[in-house]
């Protein structure tokens, strides 16, 4: 089964660590985030993983060459353009291709997901499932009653998006975004249908293109997770990790 981490970003959150380390290769429990992202991965079958990258590309491609994680490992190099996670998708269409669904994780994303119980809820008919959260934030997906993508919304903001006029967010289910979503491979020819190019992000794709293709959210009844993209959460994913 293939899986893709996004590994590119520039991890402005995270400095002055990540004025001279990738986000990627930030340790938590001893390990950098990309080794704890690749064993769970490994260790739910995933056994043919892509890696992109872009802000100190050369660090990271020299610490895969060098570690040993048992599956097979390969890079999509976005060291001319930092194409955001819609693009990177894009990118490494020739690396993903042919194999039915693959997962894409976040490298920042710790978590105490069943990755098998992820992919059995997961919609056959889907364009992406997308794993989903109860918690409070300002930005949250907007779903119908069967859990169809409908829109999102920025509660401080009161800013809405949807492809449906008129969506009122009240009338929604909201959960937030939990960086980790299986896609179809029928996403690359919907990247073509709504001319999406380089470089976009993978939400901006969602909000247009879920009125036309199924996208689903799936929620875990309980879901210990840690977004580390930001100096004052690695103490608690020191925390999260050492208790998972």
């Amino acid at each position: 089964m293939k899986a893709m981490v996004f590994a590119a970003g520039l991890g402005t959150r995270l400095k002055p660590l990540t004025d001279t380390l990738p986000k990627a290769l930030v340790p938590v429990g001893g390990e950098p985030l990309l080794a704890h992202v690749i064993r769970k991965l490994a260790s739910y079958g995933y056994d043919d993983i892509i890696v992109n990258v872009h802000h100190f590309a050369r660090q990271i491609r020299e610490y895969l060459a060098d570690a040993e994680f048992g599956v097979r490992i390969r890079v999509s190099d976005e060291t001319d353009l930092l194409r955001e996670t819609g693009g990177a998708v894009r990118h490494a269409r020739p690396l993903l291709e042919g194999d039915g669904p693959f997962l894409i994780h976040n490298v920042d994303i710790l978590s105490d997901l069943d990755l098998d119980w992820f992919r059995s809820e997961a919609r056959p008919d889907a364009l992406a499932n997308i794993l989903v959260s109860d918690r409070e934030t300002s930005r949250y997906f907007l779903f119908d009653d069967a859990m169809r993508l409908v829109g999102w919304t920025n509660v401080k903001t009161g800013e809405i998006r949807s492809p449906y006029p008129g969506l009122d967010p009240s009338a929604c289910r909201k959960y937030a975004f939990a960086g980790i979503h299986l896609q179809s491979q029928a996403i690359f020819r919907a990247f073509e249908e709504y001319g999406f190019g380089e470089r976009f992000p993978i939400v901006d794709f969602y909000l247009k293109a879920c009125a036309d293709h199924p996208v689903y959210g799936i929620v875990p009844e309980k879901l210990r997770l840690i977004d580390v993209g930001k100096m004052d959460s690695l103490a608690e994913a020191e925390r999260l990790y050492s208790s998972m």
